[in-house]
C-alpha cells in the first residue's frame, strides 16, 4: 500500500509560477514510476508528466512541455511538479499517482495509488 499527499497549490497569477510536492509512504518508492494528472472542472482527468523510478527519464503532455519539470529525490520518497509559465488553462486540481511498474506512461490505468489532490488556480 502507498499514501500519496500532495502539496503547494495554491492561486498565482498568469505567468506565475509553482512547485508541487507528493511525500510518498509505504512500499519500496525507488522503483515505480510516478506521475503526475490534473483534472478541470468538467473535463476528464489528464496527464501532465511521469518521471522514472530512479529520475533518469521523463515524459510530459504536449501542453505543458518546456513549462513543467518533473523531479524526485528518492531518499526523501518525494516527487516534483515545478510548474513555470502558468497559464489559465492549467487551472485545475493536480493529483500525483505511484505506478505498477517502472516505466513512465500517460495511461492513468499503470498508476495503482493515488493522492487526494492539490488545487491549483491561475488568473488571468
Amino acid at each position: 500500500q502507498v499514501h500519496l499527499v500532495e502539496s503547494g497549490g495554491g492561486l498565482v497569477q498568469a505567468g506565475g509560477s509553482l512547485r508541487l510536492s507528493c511525500a510518498a509512504s509505504g512500499r519500496t518508492f525507488s522503483y515505480y514510476a510516478m506521475g503526475w494528472f490534473r483534472q478541470a472542472p468538467g473535463k476528464e482527468r489528464e496527464f501532465v508528466g511521469a518521471i522514472d523510478g530512479y529520475g533518469g527519464s521523463r515524459y510530459y503532455a504536449d501542453s505543458v512541455k518546456g513549462r513543467f519539470t518533473i523531479s524526485r529525490d528518492n531518499a526523501k520518497k518525494t516527487v516534483y511538479l515545478q510548474m513555470n509559465s502558468l497559464k489559465p488553462e492549467d487551472t485545475a486540481v493536480y493529483y500525483c499517482a505511484a505506478g505498477s511498474h517502472s516505466i513512465p506512461t500517460n495511461y492513468a490505468t499503470d498508476y495503482a495509488f493515488w493522492g487526494q489532490g492539490t488545487q491549483v488556480t491561475v488568473s488571468s
